[in-house]
């Protein structure tokens, strides 16, 4: 993965120190002065608290600060640089791209390899029109056909032909090797909890459950 950019300090970044003479002062440094009055001897002039940073909820809407916009552009880089060497790896070894083969994996995985056409769009994110013009050219390749439906005469299947299972067969071990080199072998264990947690989060799913003690 791409490593994010340094980002500048913010006031919130700052840390506010107490001063070692007040924690020696005990419970004298609690007691409030009256408006207008001196420190206690041996006591340095109160310090205004710094204002807490406003948390993200109080922010106005649509403000966005440098930190979380350093994030968010990290994420889109990562997605992209992943996307692309897995991408490069499916044409180079099995002329394979990657939509292509997340369409192939939701299929193969369907009971019969066969799944309605919309519900293989909601799947692999893709608009109908969008999905139609990929099936069109899995077809053309052999390894996907369509089928009507019994039930609905307006309904088409996608389904897995034997030359897509072996396709997906064949590309599926160097999908994963990728995910492996590109993601998890630079993940250690504490690291892919909170990745999937925050993984969770941003795609509207329960987090996941604890792993047992």
């Amino acid at each position: 993965m791409s490593v994010p950019t340094a980002r500048a300090a913010r006031p919130y970044d700052r840390h506010v120190t107490t001063p070692p003479s007040t924690l020696a002062s005990g419970a004298l440094a609690a007691v409030p002065s009256p408006p207008g009055a001196l420190p206690p001897a041996g006591l340095p002039p109160a310090v205004p608290a710094a204002s807490p940073a406003a948390s993200p909820a109080s922010r106005p809407s649509g403000a966005v600060s440098a930190a979380e916009l350093t994030a968010w552009r990290a994420m889109l880089r990562a997605q992209a640089r992943i996307s692309r060497r897995l991408q490069g790896d499916l044409l180079a070894d099995h002329d394979l791209a990657l939509g292509s083969y997340d369409v192939l994996t939701h299929l193969g995985d369907a009971p019969e390899g066969r799944l309605r056409m919309n519900d293989l769009a909601d799947r692999v994110l893709l608009s109908r029109s969008g999905l139609t013009r990929l099936v069109d050219r899995l077809q053309r390749e052999g390894l996907v056909a369509r089928e009507s439906c019994s039930s609905d005469a307006r309904g088409l299947y996608a389904v897995l032909t034997a030359a897509g299972r072996d396709r997906l067969d064949a590309a599926t071990p160097t999908y994963r090797q990728g995910v492996r080199d590109y993601v998890l072998s630079r993940l250690d264990e504490a690291d892919l909890r909170v990745f999937g947690h925050i993984l969770a989060k941003l795609a509207d799913d329960p987090p996941p459950a604890p792993a047992p003690a």
